[in-house]
């Protein structure tokens, strides 16, 4: 558990570094979540960006984030840039004496994402990661729903988004460094991990290059297997670009012996890319509970089960409660070890199917 280093009666002082979709939405939860002051942002050509000085008036804009360190001195740095820049810049705010929120991926490699945790246990601060399901209510209920299935678990998962406009500009600019499914997959990845608790074993994948637009070693559509010590097993699709397709683009399934527990999406009937809008990413609409046991005549004993899920919280409350996670663990209140290993754990597996596209060859964990 780290230390705690500033008490409950004090503000944490918070930079933002980073300011697309997830900064912003993270820098109105610090002005928001009483016990965080937010004090500065720091973006690439800041003094161009009108939307923040309307949003955010008077508060001081950087474009070197040696500089925001530097002048602000923060108590703690949110880190939402491109995930390249996670690694190298969460090192050097843990050197700068501050706690750490890095939103997903925690690095490009599994050897810079070990050493950003070893340097946050070092420095005695805490280490908050982007994990957004993990503080989602109906996502926590589909995962204990699972673990009741029993074992051996088959689990189905995507997230295809069919992006044009800025979004497919964000996504050519994570795809310089960053892969489909890595940068979404260890969302889902540590889904299954958290429903089977087993041991992964081997990992496969293959991608495609759907498009000129990104490099000739990158793919834009993926798709992974994986396998657990259980005999569980589970897959993940994933596909970004103006070609992807509307339909079946969130399946959300785990099945075992028990029977099934599934996230019913709503669909949209609107027009245009709903499934690259990020408030569709978390929400559910309700969880459908299918029971396996049979009547002497050959139907089933239970119907199925729909639960509502229409009070769910947005994607800017969510953000909220992830920065109420992070005070908490800032104040030394929650021991993020357990977390750590799990981010380590799902980054794993996500650069293990990355190799296997690449090479063609299942790889062993």
């Amino acid at each position: 558990m780290s230390s705690p280093s500033i008490s409950t009666a004090q503000n944490v002082r918070v930079l933002v570094v980073g300011l697309g979709t997830m900064g912003t939405s993270h820098a109105r939860a610090y002005k928001s979540v009483e016990g965080f002051e937010l004090v500065g942002l720091c973006t690439s050509r800041a003094a161009d960006r009108d939307d923040l000085e309307a949003e955010f008036p008077a508060l001081p804009r950087f474009e070197s984030f040696d500089e925001a360190l530097a002048s602000l001195r923060p108590d703690a740095v949110a880190i939402c840039t491109y995930t390249e820049h996670h690694a190298a810049m969460a090192l050097q705010a843990f050197a700068a004496d501050a706690h750490v929120f890095c939103e997903k991926p925690l690095a490009n490699t599994l050897e810079a994402a070990r050493r950003v945790v070893s340097a946050a246990r070092t420095a005695g601060k805490a280490l908050l990661i982007g994990y957004i399901l993990r503080v989602h209510p109906a996502w926590s209920r589909f995962v204990e729903i699972g673990r009741t299935l029993g074992k051996p678990l088959v689990m189905r998962m995507n997230l295809n988004q069919q992006s044009t406009g800025s979004f497919w500009e964000v996504h050519k600019n994570l795809m310089r460094s960053t892969s489909p499914i890595v940068d979404c997959g260890v969302h889902y990845v540590d889904i299954m991990c958290q429903v089977t608790r087993a041991r992964p074993v081997a990992v496969h994948a293959v991608g495609a290059r759907l498009t000129s637009e990104i490099a000739p070693a990158m793919y834009n559509y993926g798709h992974l297997h994986i396998m657990f010590d259980d005999g569980s097993v589970g897959w993940y699709e994933v596909g970004w670009g103006p070609m992807m397709s509307e339909t079946a683009h969130f399946v959300k399934d785990l099945i075992g012996p028990n029977g099934s527990v599934s996230i019913v999406a709503k669909e949209s009937t609107d027009a245009g890319a709903h499934s690259a809008d990020h408030d569709t990413h978390t929400r559910t609409n309700a969880l459908r509970i299918h029971h396996a046991a049979l009547v002497t005549e050959g139907g089933f004993a239970k119907p199925d089960e729909l639960i509502s899920t229409a009070d769910e919280p947005g994607h800017q409350e969510l953000c909220e409660r992830e920065q109420r996670l992070f005070l908490s663990a800032i104040r030394g209140e929650i021991d993020l070890s357990e977390h750590h290993e799990d981010a380590i754990n799902s980054l794993r597996i996500v650069f293990a199917a990355d190799e296997s596209v690449r090479s063609g060859e299942v790889v062993r964990l």
